[in-house]
């Protein structure tokens, strides 16, 4: 029997997942988690067939990150696609609250160890292009650090693609070049900022902690009024 490394809870939450297909079609529906943990779960009753090594999104309540696909088998007529999958470095597990208390998850995985925090908030930015004629794009980061961004969409720019990005800290507009690192079709793109001096990544940096606090504050008092 095979012995894994972290704790599962056996359990059937209702996730909402989507992505592209093995047919590289996008797809969106709802479906069924189960064997979670804080690193991964088991998918099942998935409609469209997946391939093993792609990256797809998943949403439970109102928390939601990427995964990539690790197995896929067909469950039969009632539990349909099924498929395992791996949280991806420096994502945070929807369903944290429900797993049991992981040791594991004090420890850094994998070998991606950034320098700046990311925080997951939507933050406006725009994407352009040397080449004027490539229409821009106005649009938010999901989450985003000092040194990049990650942007959800369906059909993302490749990787390495050079961009320029724009966005606000205060009342002050900041431009930089990008460059796409990540390209996840169906769900989105990492972009690192590639010429953002020291001074500006940690005034960014800043920024967004001071952003992320005070979002912070307002969902406890809201939760605190709730329960009044």
């Amino acid at each position: 029997m095979e012995q894994r490394p972290e704790l599962r809870l056996e359990a059937d939450i209702p996730v909402r997942v989507w992505g592209m297909d093995a047919e590289g079609r996008p797809f969106f529906q709802s479906a069924s988690a189960g064997n979670i943990s804080s690193h991964g779960a088991m998918l099942s009753r998935i409609n469209h067939g997946l391939k093993p090594g792609e990256v797809i999104g998943v949403q439970y309540g109102e928390k939601k990150a990427r995964f990539r696909v690790v197995w896929v088998v067909d469950g039969g007529l009632v539990r349909k696609i099924e498929a395992g999958v791996e949280i991806l470095d420096n994502q945070q597990n929807p369903w944290e609250e429900l797993t049991p208390n992981d040791p594991t998850m004090q420890q850094p995985r994998g070998k991606n160890k950034r320098r700046f925090v990311r925080h997951k908030m939507l933050f406006p930015i725009e994407i352009s292009f040397e080449d004027s004629r490539r229409p821009h794009m106005q649009t938010s980061a999901t989450d985003i650090g000092g040194r990049g961004c990650y942007v959800e969409t369906l059909i993302p720019l490749s990787t390495g693609i050079k961009t320029l990005i724009a966005f606000w800290i205060d009342s002050e507009k900041i431009k930089t070049t990008g460059v796409v690192r990540a390209s996840d079709p169906g769900v989105g793109m990492g972009i690192e900022f590639t010429a953002l001096d020291n001074t500006v990544q940690h005034r960014l940096q800043q920024y967004l902690d001071k952003m992320d606090e005070g979002l912070g504050s307002r969902e406890s008092a809201k939760g605190a009024t709730s329960t009044d």
